[in-house]
């Protein structure tokens, strides 16, 4: 019994080797097409959905990487490409992951490891193209995208964590869109840590006329706002002692009283709240209410931070650009290549948030609406290595700029290369690519002069 929900289309002109894939997929329950040229599967990628395509890079007429190249120029929805290649073109299939593609397998086939990667692109991941994101193209933010789908149907108060600046709006916003939101119902943000704890209760809540000096009218809290729509908490973990025990009534007893009133107003709201804090420790410390923790905490949402999915970082930058190009008239603004590899090669410790004030400084300060490195760099710091007067071409700085970040990244993880590929966003294969190619190995490895 295959499971329609999986279909794989797989390219491949060798005849054995497509028929003994053929028959794994089938005892595996993967539905598939088989295709043994680049022209039918591009045909059939254009008519058909497919959760995954696993195609040979030779094939007689199309090659996989053109296949794929045409694919994205087209701006056809593509699905994760697994790539099989064999020694002499790796190069070529470690390209191909800079360009987007989920992994290549080298030949002789893994079959096994072939199934295990296709299970585990499989059980998230729908075709993704640049142009039908929403949150972005990595795989953490296509899962939350999914789990937000699900969630949009229920009335769950949901918790949203990750460091400044990872987009924890952007979601909240995308569930409240999913649900009802649709509808033109309200969506209420509130920066809990912005609000000065004497006027907390008062926004929140709101007063009546006359409920205290300078209450000249009555005035609807954020809770009122809010009603039949979402009310957004941000940096909920902020919130003063005494606020959260009233936040734990209203949300318990779904009413608020406004100051200066005694007649308690039911209210409907999704309450979203959110924040870079860890919450269980302000628990363990005794500055967060354990029953409020557990009440906001029915469903978490942890949204990792920019430099754990890089697959994102040219994804946003270049929606950040066609925001400046609109906001300048339709300037038609882009990248150069080196600008690319800058941008991919920073760790952004203020996540989306700086990479949008980077591009932003870069529309408006820069002399050419091509962006090249000098462009982004501004007041971006550099690796104090690499960081001094450029003794060579801008290719060469380039490059000794990642190799530094990548020892760096290795030594905090004491040379764990699974943990190192995955905070640097790439395959540990990619990993190793890069190693050999800076000639980077662990210290007490390396053969002496």
């Amino acid at each position: 019994m295959t499971n329609e929900s999986l279909r794989i289309c797989l390219v491949e002109d060798d005849e054995l080797m497509g028929e003994a894939l053929g028959e794994r997929f089938e005892m595996e329950g993967f539905a598939h097409d088989w295709h043994k040229c680049g022209r039918d599967a591009l045909l059939a990628l254009q008519r058909r959905r497919y959760s995954i395509v696993v195609s040979d890079i030779r094939l007689p007429d199309l090659s996989g990487d053109a296949l794929f190249a045409e694919l994205r120029q087209t701006k056809t929805a593509i699905p994760p490409f697994l790539f099989m290649t064999g020694h002499g073109a790796i190069d070529q299939a470690v390209q191909l992951l800079k360009l987007g593609a989920a992994d290549y397998l080298p030949k002789p086939l893994d079959v096994d490891a072939l199934i295990r990667r296709i299970r585990e692109l499989g059980i998230a991941l729908d075709p993704v193209t640049p142009d039908n994101c929403v949150l972005g193209m990595s795989t953490s933010m296509r899962r939350i995208e999914q789990m937000l789908g699900r969630l949009a149907s229920s009335d769950g108060t949901v918790l949203i964590t990750g460091e400044s600046g990872v987009g924890k709006e952007q979601v909240a916003r995308r569930l409240h869109a999913l649900g009802e939101g649709g509808n033109g119902r309200p969506f209420v943000p509130v920066n809990c840590a912005a609000i000065p704890d004497t006027l907390l209760e008062a926004e929140m809540f709101g007063f009546e006329k006359g409920a205290f000096t300078g209450a000249m009218k009555e005035r609807r809290g954020y809770f009122e706002q809010a009603d039949g729509g979402t009310l957004f908490l941000d940096e909920v973990g902020d919130m003063p002692h005494t606020m959260q025990v009233k936040l734990l009534r209203a949300i318990q007893e779904r009413t608020v009283t406004r100051i200066g009133s005694e007649s308690p107003i039911r209210i409907n709201v999704r309450l979203v709240c959110a924040t870079h804090e860890d919450l269980r420790q302000l628990v363990i410390a005794g500055s967060f209410r354990e029953d409020l923790y557990y009440r906001i905490n029915v469903i978490h949402v942890p949204i990792p931070p920019l430099r754990e999915r890089r697959d994102d970082i040219l994804w946003l930058a270049r929606r950040f650009l066609e925001e400046q190009s609109a906001k300048r008239g339709g300037t038609p603004f882009s990248f150069t290549a080196a600008a690319e590899r800058i941008l991919l090669s920073h760790p952004w410790p203020g996540n989306v948030r700086e990479l949008k004030h980077c591009i932003e400084r870069a529309c408006i300060l820069g002399d050419h609406p091509q962006l090249g490195p000098e462009a982004l760099l501004g007041d971006m710091p550099m690796p104090a290595a690499v960081g001094g007067p450029a003794g060579g071409t801008l290719g060469s700085h380039l490059d000794a700029c990642e190799k530094h970040y990548i020892e760096q990244t290795l030594a905090a993880h004491t040379w764990r290369i699974g943990e190192t590929a995955e905070t640097l966003g790439i395959s540990g294969k990619n990993l190793w690519e890069k190693m050999r190619k800076h000639d980077i190995a662990k210290p007490d490895k390396r053969t002496s002069a």
